[in-house]
């Protein structure tokens, strides 16, 4: 279901996209304002673009969020303050502890509306360290940060 749901808010995010982009350009005077003179199909182009915006939308989510393992030893009492010091330090904010899972948020609110509210980053217990699940981007680097704080210097 979550799936479902951010592949539909993505497409509207590009239709949206696309929508600003034109007006800035019909704003300008760099295109007509009719859309038979913008586009080379007129109207058949619109359903087409709507077309390609779907398949991207529906891809994206698969693409742009993962749940990745993370090494990370010792006892949640040991290691808990520094997760929180390393996610703050990134610019997140503690949303929610149950038991031993943690959940991030950002702090800064225009980074959260252009995410279009996706920043959610949930840290599971694991037998190893935590399962991180997020948007890519951010778990890979959280992970290698998480990794470089924590490892054994031995």
């Amino acid at each position: 279901m979550k799936y479902a749901v951010r592949a539909i808010k993505y497409f509207f995010y590009y239709l949206i996209l696309l929508a600003v982009i034109l007006a800035v350009l019909r704003l300008l005077h760099v295109v007509e304002g009719d859309i038979t003179q913008m586009f080379r199909n007129g109207y058949d182009s619109l359903w087409q673009i709507a077309l390609m915006f779907a398949v991207v939308a529906a891809a994206y989510p698969y693409f742009g969020f993962r749940k990745q393992g993370v090494i990370v030893p010792g006892a949640y009492e040991e290691i808990r303050p520094g997760v929180v010091a390393l996610m703050q330090e990134r610019g997140y904010e503690l949303e929610k502890e149950d038991g031993e899972n943690l959940t991030f948020r950002l702090r800064n609110r225009v980074n959260r509306i252009a995410r279009m509210w996706e920043d959610r980053i949930t840290f599971t217990r694991d037998f190893h360290g935590f399962i991180l699940d997020g948007p890519t981007r951010d778990t890979v680097r959280i992970k290698s940060a998480l990794e470089y704080k924590f490892r054994n210097n031995d």
